[in-house]
C-alpha cells in the first residue's frame, strides 16, 4: 500500500525548531514547489503560528493563510487546531469555536487536525461538529504519551469514538517523538481493528526513533506519515521528507513522489534557512533518550530554551527538566501538548525559580485544577489540589458549557478600541485580546533575529560585541553600523526600593509583560489580593498583595516589560 506524505515544514517543524519563526515571506517562493509533489496536505497553519504571526513577527495569520491558499491550487492545506482551545491557551466559548471555524475554511483551510490536550473528546465535539458542517477533511487527534494511567486499549477505544463521531481520519500524535517502533505498530495493528478510516502517524525525532518507527508502523498498515524537508527536519522536529520517502522507495509503502523535486524542494528550503541559524539550540536539534524521561515535546522545547533565556535563566534547565515529571503527576498526567504542556512546564519553570514548590502559580494551573480544561487522565494531587484552590468547587460538565457566549461584547469592544478592520479581526481579538490591540493598531514591531548571546566563562565580563561590521554583497563591500534600538525605560531604582522596603513590596515573579495593574494609589487591599495581572511564556501570572493595607506607590504600566524581582508596587 502506497504511502502517504503530510509535510509539516511549514507549521510543525519551525514551530519545534526556531519557535516558530519562519516568515511567511520566505515560505511563499517556495510553496509553488511544494504543491507540485503530491502530498497528502500541507500543515502550515494552525498550532503557535498564529500567536507567534501577531506577537513577534508583525504578520497577519489570516494573510497568511490566504497568500498560500492563492499560489496553492492542488494540494489541501492542513491546520492544526486545539479543540476548545483552538489556537490559544484556554477555552474560548462555543460562538468563538463556530465563528473560527467558518473563517478558516474561508480563507483556505482544506484539513483540520483537531485535537485535546487531555484527549477529553468532550472539548473536541464542537469544532468536529462545526467542521463537518462545511464538509472538510476532519482528523480526529489522539495525543500519545506514556503513563501509568494511558496505554494502548485506551487510545484504540478513544479512535473507535473520533470515528463514530464523524472523522475522516485518524492521527496518533506523538508530539515528544515517544514512541517506539514496537509500540507503533502495535497501537496502529490495535486501532485498525476499531476503525476503518486512514490512520496517520506523526512524531519527532527527539528520541532519535522516529524513522524507524515510520517504518515499523508502515508494515503495520499506517496510511499517512508526518515529514518536513530536511533543512527543517531532525532533532525535536519530524523525520526529513527526502529521506523517507527514498527509505520506501521499490518497496511496497513506495509514496511514487519525486525525489528530484524533493531534493529541489530542500534546497531551496537550505538556502532560506541560513537567516534563521542562529535560533537554533544545540538541545532542539539533537535527539536525546533524555524526552523519554521528561516527555517534552519539540515546539515546548525549543519555546522553554527561548523563555528561560529571557528569564536569565538558562542555567536552570536541567532542574526544570527533572521538575516538569513531578508536576505532570500532580496534575493527573496530562499529555504534554499544548496547553498543557506550557500549563506543566511553566508551573515546573516557576517552582524551581522560586524555590518552593507552588509558591507562586499561574491562573492556568488553578483552572486546571478545577476542571477548567476538562477531565484529566488520572488522579490529581489532592494535597496541591487545596494548596492552589481550596475549597472552590470543581466542575465536571464540559468546561465550554460554562463559558457564555463572548462575540457580542468582544465586538463591541473592538469597535471601541477601532481595531475592526475586516470580520478576522474579531477573532484574532478574541484569541489574545492583550497582544491582539497592539499588533491591529499598527504599533507592532517585527522582533529582530537574534540568537542567544555569546557566553562567558565563570568570573570573566561578556565579551564585547562589535557594532560595526564591513558586509560583502556581490563583491560590493558595505560598512555598517548597528545602533541599539531603545525600549521602554524601566526604574532602575525598582530594586533598591526592593531592599529599601522589604515589607509591602509587590515583586514581579519572573520576566514579562504586564497586563493589567487592578488597584488604583489609595486602594485598600486584603492579603492575598490580586494586584497585578502579568504574562510570562505565555501565560498569565497572578501576582498578590503580600499583606492587608494602603496602595501608596504604583510603579508599574500596563505593557510594561518587567523584570524577576522587580518592584511593581508597595503597599503600606
Amino acid at each position: 500500500m502506497a504511502i502517504k506524505i503530510t509535510d509539516a515544514t511549514l507549521r510543525d517543524a519551525h514551530q519545534s525548531l526556531i519557535a516558530t519563526r519562519l516568515r511567511s515571506r520566505d515560505m511563499l517562493p517556495i510553496v509553488e514547489k511544494m504543491d507540485k509533489v503530491g502530498f497528502f496536505s500541507l500543515e502550515m497553519w494552525g498550532g503557535a503560528t498564529f500567536d507567534t504571526c501577531i506577537r513577534y513577527l508583525n504578520e497577519d495569520p489570516w494573510f497568511r493563510l490566504k497568500d498560500i491558499r492563492s499560489i496553492v491550487k492542488h494540494t489541501p492545506l492542513q491546520m492544526l487546531l486545539r479543540g476548545q482551545n483552538l489556537v490559544g491557551y484556554r477555552h474560548y466559548a462555543d460562538d468563538v469555536v463556530r465563528e473560527f471555524v467558518r473563517l478558516a475554511v474561508k480563507d483556505g483551510v482544506d484539513v483540520f487536525r483537531i485535537f485535546d490536550a487531555l484527549n477529553d473528546i468532550r472539548n473536541m465535539e464542537p469544532a468536529i461538529h462545526e467542521c463537518r458542517k462545511y464538509k472538510v477533511h476532519v482528523q480526529g487527534t489522539i495525543c500519545y504519551t506514556i503513563s501509568p494511567v494511558h496505554n494502548e486499549e485506551g487510545f484504540a477505544d478513544m479512535a473507535h469514538r473520533l470515528e463514530e463521531l464523524g472523522c475522516d481520519s485518524i492521527c496518533i500524535k506523538d508530539m515528544a517523538g515517544l514512541i517506539s517502533p514496537p509500540g507503533a505498530a502495535s497501537l496502529v495493528k490495535a486501532i485498525k481493528k476499531k476503525v476503518k478510516v486512514p490512520i496517520d502517524l506523526h512524531s519527532h525525532c527527539s528520541s532519535g526513533m522516529a524513522p524507524m518507527s515510520y517504518q515499523a508502523a508502515a508494515e503495520a498498515g499506517v496510511d499517512i506519515v508526518d515529514t518536513a524537508f530536511s533543512p527543517f527536519a531532525w532533532g525535536t522536529s519530524q523525520p526529513p521528507t527526502e529521506s523517507v520517502v527514498a527509505a520506501f522507495q521499490g518497496t511496497p509503502w513506495d509514496s511514487g513522489l519525486d525525489l528530484e523535486l524533493l531534493y529541489e524542494i530542500g534546497e531551496d528550503f537550505a538556502a532560506m534557512a541560513g537567516k534563521y541559524r542562529m535560533l537554533l539550540t544545540a538541545e532542539a536539534t539533537r535527539p536525546s533518550v533524555n524526552v523519554l524521561l521528561h516527555q517534552i515535546p519539540g515546539g515546548m522545547y525549543s519555546n522553554l530554551i527561548s523563555q528561560l533565556r529571557e528569564q536569565n535563566a538558562l542555567d536552570k534547565i536541567s532542574a526544570v527538566l527533572e521538575e516538569i515529571p513531578r508536576v505532570r503527576a500532580d496534575l493527573g498526567y496530562p499529555p504534554l501538548v499544548t496547553p498543557t504542556s506550557q500549563i506543566v512546564g511553566i508551573q515546573a519553570v516557576l517552582n524551581v525559580l522560586n524555590d518552593e514548590r507552588y509558591k507562586k502559580v499561574t491562573k492556568e494551573v488553578k483552572d486546571y485544577l478545577l476542571g477548567y480544561y476538562g477531565r484529566p487522565p488520572g488522579e490529581i494531587n489532592e494535597d496541591v489540589r487545596k494548596m492552589v484552590a481550596g475549597d472552590t468547587k470543581i466542575i465536571s460538565a464540559r468546561p465550554g458549557e460554562h463559558i457564555e457566549s463572548e462575540l457580542g461584547k468582544l465586538k463591541d469592544e473592538a469597535r471601541k478600541l477601532n481595531i475592526l478592520h475586516k470580520e478576522e479581526d474579531l477573532i484574532t481579538y478574541a484569541l489574545y485580546p492583550q497582544v491582539a490591540v497592539k499588533f491591529l493598531r499598527g504599533e507592532a514591531k517585527e522582533e529582530v533575529l537574534a540568537g542567544p548571546a555569546p557566553a562567558s566563562a565563570p568570573g570573566q565580563s561578556a565579551p564585547e560585541i562589535p557594532n560595526e561590521f564591513s558586509v560583502d554583497v556581490d563583491g560590493e563591500v558595505f560598512n555598517i553600523k548597528i545602533t541599539p534600538v531603545m525600549g521602554t525605560t524601566v526604574d532602575v531604582s525598582r530594586k533598591a526600593k526592593a531592599k529599601e522596603i522589604p515589607k509591602g513590596a509587590v515583586l514581579s515573579p519572573m520576566q514579562g509583560m504586564v497586563l493589567t495593574v487592578k488597584v488604583k494609589v489609595g486602594d485598600k487591599v486584603k492579603e492575598g489580593d490580586t494586584v497585578v495581572v502579568t504574562e510570562a511564556m505565555k501565560m498569565q501570572n497572578d501576582v498578590h498583595s503580600p499583606l492587608s493595607g494602603t496602595v501608596k506607590e504604583i510603579f508599574a504600566f500596563n505593557g510594561e516589560i518587567v523584570n524577576k524581582d522587580d518592584v511593581l508596587m508597595v503597599i503600606e
